[in-house]
C-alpha cells in the first residue's frame, strides 16, 4: 500500500505516460485542431447569444452574472486562437458559416439552452485536454473549469426563474 487512501475510487485508469506512435499523434493533433476551430466559432456564437440574454435579463444581478460569463467566453475565444496559432504557425480560419441567431421563446428557455451549451462545451474541451500537448493543458483546464462555473451559474439562474 502506498500510504494514500483514495476512498472507494481507484486511479488505475490513469495509465503511465507512454509515447504515442507518430501516426496516432498526427491523427490526435488533427482532432485537436478541428475541435479548437469549432470551439472558436462556438465561443463567438455563445458571446452573441449571451448578449441577447443580458438584454432581457430581469434583474441587474442576473445581467451582471451573464455579463461575466460572456466576458469569459471572449477570453476563451482569444485563448483558443492563441493556442491554434502556436500549434500551427497560422491564424485560425473563420468558416463564415456562422449559425444564425435564433431568439429563444423565453428568457427561461434561453437560460436552459445556455446551460446545456456550457455542459456540451465542457465535453468537447475534455477531448482537447486529453490529446493536446502538455504545455497547453493548464490553459485548457482553466477554460474547462470556467465552463463548469458557467453551468453552475446558469443552473442557479434557471432555478431562480423557474
Amino acid at each position: 500500500m502506498n500510504g494514500y487512501w483514495y476512498g472507494p475510487y481507484s486511479y488505475a485508469s490513469y495509465e503511465p505516460h507512454v509515447p504515442v506512435p507518430q501516426d496516432q499523434y498526427e491523427e490526435r493533433m488533427q482532432t485537436v485542431l478541428r475541435l479548437i476551430q469549432e470551439a472558436i466559432e462556438d465561443e463567438r456564437h455563445d458571446e452573441l447569444f449571451y448578449d441577447y440574454l443580458i438584454s432581457v435579463a430581469p434583474t441587474e444581478q442576473e445581467k451582471q452574472v451573464i455579463t461575466s460569463i460572456r466576458d469569459d467566453e471572449r477570453k476563451h475565444r482569444s485563448l483558443f486562437r492563441q493556442i491554434y496559432t502556436q500549434l500551427t504557425g497560422q491564424r485560425p480560419s473563420i468558416s463564415g458559416q456562422e449559425e444564425p441567431f435564433q431568439k429563444p421563446a423565453s428568457y427561461l428557455e434561453g437560460i436552459e439552452k445556455a446551460l446545456m451549451g456550457e455542459l456540451k462545451a465542457f465535453e468537447k474541451y475534455r477531448v482537447i485536454y486529453k490529446y493536446i500537448p502538455g504545455q497547453f493543458r493548464d490553459t485548457i483546464f482553466e477554460i474547462m473549469t470556467d465552463e463548469m462555473k458557467h453551468a453552475s451559474y446558469y443552473n442557479w439562474l434557471y432555478a431562480k426563474n423557474k
